[in-house]
């Protein structure tokens, strides 16, 4: 009888989804503390170190807090189900000049490998393919031309 109870509670163990909270975790509320003039030191002091920056002294630096949340359930690929990004924008001065939150709904997969963005309608089918120099006149390269006998 154990040996079953044991058999049905690894199973259900197995099919329990594991949850994985990564990067920035900030305390509630903590945004809010951030206003318009505040300084880089300032926002550091509330919010600690930012997750990455981006320097591009054109109109000033950015601070990024970034946190995300994953789902996995037994051996089934991890799924990402919740995404925070607080971007604190400062101006030249090193003061803050805009706060902005992204969630998962405003992001776009990118893939980095291949450096090419999927174009609509570009994709070949199995019929294109068999298709493909059906009706085409010229001969093919390194193909030679039959004789006729007689």
């Amino acid at each position: 009888m154990w040996l079953v109870t044991a058999v049905v509670a690894s199973a259900l163990a197995g099919c329990t989804p594991e949850i994985d909270h990564r990067g920035y975790l900030p305390k509630p509320g903590v945004f809010n503390q951030i206003h318009a003039g505040m300084s880089k030191v300032e926002v550091e002091g509330n919010l600690g170190s930012p997750t990455t920056t981006a320097s591009v002294n054109f109109a000033g630096d950015s601070y990024y807090y970034i946190s995300s949340t994953t789902q996995q359930t037994a051996f089934f690929k991890p799924v990402e189900t919740d995404r925070l990004v607080i971007a604190v924008r400062f101006d030249r001065q090193d003061r803050v000049s805009g706060v902005a939150q992204y969630g998962l709904q405003d992001g776009h997969v990118i893939d980095m490998n291949t450096r090419k963005s999927p174009v609509t309608g570009s994709e070949f089918s199995l019929l294109v393919e068999l298709f493909k120099g059906v009706g085409d006149s010229t001969p093919t390269p390194g193909a030679s031309a039959m004789k006729p006998t007689r």
